[in-house]
Formats: C-alpha cells, structure tokens, sequence
C-alpha cells in the first residue's frame, strides 16, 4: 500500500531542506527529490513552494551557493549549509522534538 501525501505544517519547509543540505551540497531539483525519497514519497513539495526557499535560507546566512555542473552538465546551483545554518538546524530540531512531544502528551490523554 502506498503512503497517502502530507501537508508539511508551516515552517516546516526550510527546517527539510537545512537537513537536506546538511548530508551534502546539492541543487533545488535535487532537494526536492531527497525530500521524496527519505519520506518513501509522503512528502512531495511542489516547485511553487520549493525553489523560493533556498534563495530565502541563502539571504538569511543559513545556506552558501556555487554554481557547478550538474549530473546533465547543464549549470545548476549547488546549496551548502553554513555554521550558522547549523545552529539553526539545531534549534529548529529542538523545537520539532519538543512540539512532537507535547502534541503526543495531548494526544495520549485519556477521556
């Protein structure tokens, strides 16, 4: 049976793609495809929502670019973390952990 597709919750986008980029440089169409292939293709981000949002780390320190060839030889820009993205991954995971965990305590509460 094939996993049905999710919504990512607000904000949840940029926290993808800073771990995304932190396994190893790689272009936009590439984010999009690791997202795909990590969720067993529960998450599929649209190009809508997906390519604004690494310009948008890059203009905040949180990602460093390089233009390179791709595997098709064609230019692509290639996304790096930064430290300071590091931190923000961090941060962004400490608050993902702490929210799964007081969503799960509401949830688990017994009639």
């Amino acid at each position: 049976m094939k996993n049905s597709k999710a919504d990512l919750p607000q904000g949840t986008l940029d926290m993808l793609i800073l771990k995304v980029v932190a396994l190893e440089p790689i272009h936009g169409y590439g984010i999009a495809q690791r997202l795909q292939q990590i969720s067993r293709d529960v998450l599929q981000v649209q190009q809508g929502s997906l390519y604004p949002a690494p310009h948008r780390l890059e203009n905040r320190g949180w990602l460093g670019a390089a233009w390179k060839a791709s595997d098709t030889g064609r230019e692509a820009k290639y996304y790096s973390l930064t430290r300071e993205g590091a931190r923000q991954l961090a941060r962004e995971d400490e608050n993902r952990q702490r929210l799964s965990k007081a969503v799960q305590l509401v949830m688990n509460t017994a009639r």
